[in-house]
C-alpha cells in the first residue's frame, strides 16, 4: 500500500503522540530540510512498568526486552511528525487468537515431546506480539492531509552510492518465544543528500513453523513537501520454504 501527505507523512497511522518524552536520554539529532530527525536508546523497562504498560493495553504480558523509552521521530518544522514507540507498536497486537497464531502454537507443540512441552507459550492473545504498526502521529495533527497515490518509493535512488549524512538504529522490543524462535521490532533511519529513508521493520522466526515481515517505509526526497510511505506483510510457513528449496536443489 502507498500513500503520501503533502507538506508531511503518509498513511493510516495513530492519531496521538504516545510517548512519556521526559524519560528520553541522550537523543541524536540531525536536520535534515524541514525535518528533524531524533533518536533516543535507553535500557529495557522495568518489571513495575512492563505490568502496567500490559495492564493498559490489555495484554497478558508484553515482550520479555521492551524499550519503552526508545524512540525514533521525524518532526517537521511545521509543528507535526510522526514517531515510531514500543507503546505505539504494542497497540497494535491484537488481544484475540488469530488462527494463523493458533496454527503456529499447535504446530510447534506437535514438534516437541511433553517433557518440553511449555503449556504457557499458547496464550489467549497474539503470543508472537505481530504489529502492524505505521507510527504515531505528533504534534499538529490537523494539518496532515493523508492521501492515496501510485507512486512508489524510488529503490534505484535508494541503491544509489551517494554519501550516508546520518544513520541509526533503534530496538524497540525483542522476545525469543520461550527459546523457540524471536520477534523483533526495530526501526532505522538513513539519510543522503538527495533523500531520507526509514525503515520500520517487524520480524518473525517460529522455529520449524513460520517466517513473517511486516514493513513501513517512509522517504522523503528533497525537492518534494511530502513523506511517501509503503507498508508490506509477507508470511511462509517453513515447510513451504523447504519444499521450494528443495525442488530448486533437483535443477542444480
Amino acid at each position: 500500500m502507498e500513500s503520501k501527505m503533502p507538506g508531511a507523512l503518509c498513511g493510516d497511522v495513530d492519531d496521538a503522540s504516545d510517548s512519556v518524552r521526559g524519560r528520553y536520554r541522550n537523543p541524536q539529532r540531525f536536520t535534515f530540510g524541514p525535518w528533524l530527525i531524533s533518536t533516543t536508546r535507553s535500557h529495557i523497562m522495568p518489571s513495575a512498568d512492563m505490568e502496567r504498560l500490559a495492564e493498559e493495553l490489555g495484554l497478558p504480558a508484553l515482550p520479555e526486552m521492551t524499550f519503552g523509552d526508545n524512540v525514533l521521530s521525524l518532526v517537521h518544522a511545521g509543528g507535526f511528525g510522526v514517531e515510531f514507540t514500543a507503546r505505539g507498536a504494542l497497540r497494535h497486537v491484537l488481544t484475540s487468537r488469530q488462527h494463523v497464531q493458533v496454527a503456529c502454537a499447535e504446530a510447534w507443540r506437535s514438534s516437541r515431546s511433553e517433557a518440553e512441552m511449555c503449556p504457557d507459550v499458547v496464550k489467549p492473545f497474539d503470543w508472537t506480539f505481530t504489529t502492524d504498526y505505521r507510527g504515531t502521529l505528533t504534534g499538529d495533527t490537523h494539518t496532515l492531509q493523508v492521501v492515496s497515490t501510485d507512486e512508489r518509493v524510488d529503490s534505484a535512488r535508494l541503491r544509489a552510492r551517494e554519501r550516508i549524512l546520518f544513520f541509526d538504529e533503534v530496538l524497540l522490543y525483542e522476545d525469543e518465544l520461550h527459546d523457540h524462535g524471536t520477534a523483533v521490532l526495530s526501526v532505522k533511519v538513513r539519510v543522503m543528500p538527495s533523500f531520507l529513508f526509514l525503515l520500520l521493520r517487524y520480524f518473525l522466526r517460529v522455529d520449524g513453523v513460520l517466517l513473517r515481515s511486516n514493513e513501513t517505509r517512509l522517504y522523503h526526497q528533497t525537492g518534494t513537501d511530502y513523506l511517501l510511505r509503503e507498508y508490506s506483510s509477507r508470511e511462509n510457513l517453513v515447510s513451504e520454504l523447504q519444499t521450494q528449496r528443495r525442488s530448486v536443489s533437483c535443477w542444480r
